[in-house]
C-alpha cells in the first residue's frame, strides 16, 4: 500500500513538472513574439544605427533560417517599425539600422512624401503589421528637396510628366523653411527645408488619415521624425514633441479627414 502511494505521488509530481514546463515553454514562445514598446524600438534603432556608422554592423536576421521563417510566418509577428524614407540609393534603410528580414516595414518614395499610396502603405504597416513605431526619415543631399528649392528660386527646368505631382507636397516645406530662416539664402536653405519636409509629411499623414491619428491617440503606436546623413551614416532624431504639436494642430483643423475606413 505504501509503495502504491509513493508511486502515485511520483506520478503526480511528474505530471505537475510536465505541466509547468509546458506552460513555461508557451510563455516563452508568447514572449518571443511580443513586440517592444515604441520607446524601446527607438532605442533599438539608435543602437543599430550606431553599429552601422561605427563599422560594427552585425547584419542580424539574414540567415537561411530567417528566410525559412519568413516563408511560413506572418510578418505582423515580427516587424517592429514602419519606416517612410526616400528612394535615394544612398539610403539603404535596413542597413542603416542594422536590421534584417521581417524587422522593418519600409515605404520608399522620392522625397519621402506622404501621398495616397504612401499613406495607405503606412496605414497597413501600423494597423495590420502592427508596428508600434513609424519613422518618417528624410536625408541630406535629397534630390527632390533640392529640385523643389531650385524651382522656387526660379531655376526652372523640364521635368517628366509625373514628377511635379509627386514632389508638390515638398513645396510648402521649402517655403516654410524660407519664411522661418529669412537670413539663410541660396542652397543653404536646403538642409532646413529637408527637416521641414519631414514635418510636412507627418502633417499630410495626420491630415489625410483618421486611422493613423486614432492609432497614435490610442497609444498603439508613436510617430518619430529623423534625418539621415548620407556622408556619415548617422541618423539624427528630431524632437518627439513636435509630432504631438502637429497632431494637436490637425485635430483642430476642419479640413482633416474624419473617416478611418473605406466605404
Amino acid at each position: 500500500m505504501i509503495k502504491l502511494k509513493n508511486f502515485m505521488t511520483y506520478m503526480l509530481c511528474s505530471f505537475l513538472v510536465f505541466q509547468f514546463s509546458a506552460m513555461a515553454s508557451v510563455k516563452k514562445d508568447d514572449d518571443s513574439n511580443k513586440k517592444p514598446e515604441a520607446d524601446q524600438v527607438i532605442k533599438m534603432l539608435k543602437e543599430g544605427n550606431k553599429r552601422f556608422y561605427s563599422g560594427k554592423a552585425t547584419y542580424p536576421n539574414t540567415s537561411s533560417e530567417r528566410l525559412e521563417l519568413a516563408g511560413k510566418e506572418n510578418q505582423g509577428n515580427y516587424a517592429y517599425a514602419t519606416v517612410l524614407s526616400c528612394s535615394d540609393s544612398r539610403v539603404p534603410v535596413e542597413l542603416i539600422f542594422d536590421s534584417g528580414i521581417m524587422d522593418l516595414f519600409v515605404v520608399r518614395v522620392a522625397g519621402n512624401v506622404c501621398d495616397t499610396d504612401e499613406i495607405g502603405s503606412i496605414e497597413y504597416g501600423l494597423a495590420h503589421v502592427n508596428t508600434p513605431l513609424l519613422v518618417v526619415m528624410g536625408h541630406t543631399q535629397c534630390g527632390a528637396v533640392t529640385a523643389v528649392t531650385h524651382s522656387i528660386h526660379g531655376a526652372e527646368h523640364k521635368l517628366e510628366r509625373n514628377i511635379p505631382p509627386l514632389v508638390d507636397n515638398i513645396i510648402p516645406a521649402v517655403k516654410r523653411a524660407m519664411d522661418l530662416n529669412k537670413d539663410i539664402h541660396g542652397d543653404e536653405i536646403i538642409s532646413y527645408a529637408t527637416e521641414e519636409n519631414v514635418w510636412q509629411s507627418i502633417m499630410d499623414l495626420f491630415m489625410n488619415s483618421a486611422a493613423v491619428r486614432n492609432i497614435v491617440k490610442e497609444g498603439k503606436a508613436k510617430v518619430a521624425g529623423a534625418i539621415y546623413d548620407v556622408s556619415t551614416g548617422q541618423v539624427k532624431w528630431l524632437p518627439l514633441h513636435k509630432v504631438d504639436e502637429i497632431l494637436k494642430y490637425v485635430e483642430n483643423s476642419p479640413n482633416r479627414e474624419m473617416e478611418p475606413y473605406s466605404k
